[in-house]
C-alpha cells in the first residue's frame, strides 16, 4: 500500500520517466497502477511466472489455465469460488478444439495444484482477493472451495499486449510474438534514435545484463558508443542501483533485492550449488576461453560437489544419479542470470559469470 501510495504521489513524473526513457505506459487510478512493458527481446524463456507461495516456474498447462480464467473472470460477477473457476475451465476446454491436447481433470490432485498456481498468481496481481477458505485444501480435495472478490477494474489491465492475442492472424509462434508487441516504425533521425534509447533502456532495466557487441544491433551499438555516458548516468539517478560498466558490457545491480527475482548468492541447496558452479565455470572460462562446456561435465562437477556437502544439502540432491536434475535446475538459474547461455551440447559462460570468482584477474574487470 505504501508504494502505491508514492507512485500516485509521483506519478506524472513517472509516466513522463517511463515514456520517454523505455517507451512503456504507465496507468494510474484511485485504485491500481499498471505499467505496460514491452519486453526488449522476445525469446527469453528463463523467467517464466511463478506464485511466491509455488516456488515452481508456470508450466505451459498453468499459463493456458491463467489465461482461462482471466476469460471468466472477464465476465463474472462480484464474486466467485475456486469450484466456479474450475467448472468454467473445463466448460472451455470442451467447447474448444484447439485445447484437445491440453490435459486437465478435477479428479487429479496435479490438476488442481496447477489451476490453484494459476489463481494464486491472480491474487498477488489483486485481480482476485481472497475473502474465505484455503486453496491449499482444495488442492487436497475439490470439495473444499474458497471463495474471492473479484476486482474487474485490476483484471481488465492485466493484459499489455498493443494488439489483442484474438486479432493476431500469423501462425508461425515467433510471428506471433513479435505481432502481439508489434510497434510503429519510424525512420526519421530524433525519431529513430528515440527508438533506439527505448530498445537499450529496455535491455539494461530489465534484463541481468547488456553484453557488448553482441546483443545490439549494428544501429543501436553506434548510438550507444556516442551516448554511453548519458545514458548510464540517467538509469543511475533514476534506478538507484549500482552501475557495472565494463568493456565487456553493462550490468544494473540492485543493491536491496527487491527489484530481483532471482538473487546469487541464495540460501539453500540450489542456491549454493549455484554459486559453486558459477565459480567453476568462471575458472574454466579462463582456462578454455570461447569454449562451450558440455552438460556432462557440469553434471560431473556437481555430482562431485554433492559428495563433499552430503551432511548439508537437501536429500534428493546428494542421492545417486540426482546430479541431472540439479544441472538443469542450477543451469536454468544461470541462464536467467545471463552468466551462461545455452549452445549444443552444452553452455557458453558469459563474461559476467568473473564476478563470482574468487581470485579476479585484473583484465577481465577493468572499466571501459
Amino acid at each position: 500500500m505504501e508504494d502505491f501510495v508514492r507512485i500516485r504521489r509521483h506519478g506524472e513524473y513517472l509516466r513522463t520517466w517511463f515514456s520517454r526513457h523505455a517507451g512503456w505506459s504507465l496507468d494510474i487510478t484511485a485504485e491500481c497502477a499498471r505499467l505496460y512493458k514491452v519486453p526488449a527481446h522476445l525469446m527469453d524463456s528463463t523467467r517464466g511466472a511463478k506464485s511466491s507461495r509455488d516456488e515452481s516456474d508456470f508450466t505451459r498447462r498453468r499459463y493456458v489455465l491463467f489465461c482461462l480464467a482471466l476469460t471468466i473472470l472477464v465476465r463474472a460477477e462480484m464474486q466467485t469460488t475456486l469450484g466456479e473457476l474450475a467448472q468454467g475451465v473445463i466448460r472451455i476446454l470442451q467447447e474448444d478444439d484447439c485445447f484437445r491436447s491440453l490435459a486437465f481433470d478435477l479428479e487429479n490432485a496435479d490438476s488442481r495444484r496447477d489451476l490453484v498456481a494459476a489463481v494464486r498468481l491472480l491474487v498477488e496481481n489483486f485481480a482476485l482477493k481472497r475473502v474465505d477458505g484455503d486453496d491449499q485444501r482444495f488442492v487436497q480435495s475439490q470439495k473444499n472451495e474458497v471463495l474471492y472478490d473479484v476486482r474487474h477494474h485490476v483484471i481488465y489491465r492485466l493484459l499489455a499486449t498493443r494488439k489483442a492475442p484474438s486479432a493476431v492472424v500469423a501462425t508461425d509462434w515467433l510471428d506471433r510474438l513479435a505481432a502481439l508487441t508489434d510497434e510503429p516504425k519510424l525512420q526519421t533521425g530524433e525519431q529513430r534514435n528515440l527508438q533506439i534509447r527505448h530498445e537499450i533502456n529496455r535491455r539494461l532495466l530489465d534484463d541481468p545484463v547488456l553484453y557488448l557487441p553482441g546483443d545490439l544491433s549494428e544501429d543501436a551499438l553506434e548510438y550507444f558508443s556516442k551516448q554511453r555516458p548519458h545514458l548510464i548516468r540517467v538509469l543511475e539517478e533514476a534506478t538507484d542501483m549500482v552501475i557495472e560498466d565494463r568493456r565487456e558490457g553493462i550490468a544494473l545491480s540492485d543493491r536491496f533485492g527487491d527489484c530481483t527475482d532471482i538473487g546469487l548468492p541464495e540460501d539453500g541447496t540450489d542456491g549454493h550449488a549455484t554459486l559453486l558452479t558459477a565459480e567453476y565455470l568462471g575458472r574454466l572460462r579462463i582456462e578454455q576461453p570461447g569454449e562451450v562446456i558440455p552438460t556432462a561435465v557440469v553434471e560431473q562437477f556437481i555430482a562431485e560437489q554433492a559428495q563433499i556437502f552430503r551432511k548439508f544439502w537437501r536429500q534428493d540432491a546428494v542421492a545417486p544419479g540426482s546430479e541431472m536434475a540439479l544441472t538443469d535446475e542450477v543451469l536454468q538459474r544461470l541462464q536467467a542470470l545471463d552468466l551462461v547461455r545455452r549452445a549444443i551440447g552444452g553452455v557458453l559462460p558469459m563474461p559476467a559469470i568473473h564476478r563470482y570468482r574468487h581470485e579476479l584477474r585484473r583484465r577481465d574487470v577493468s572499466p571501459q
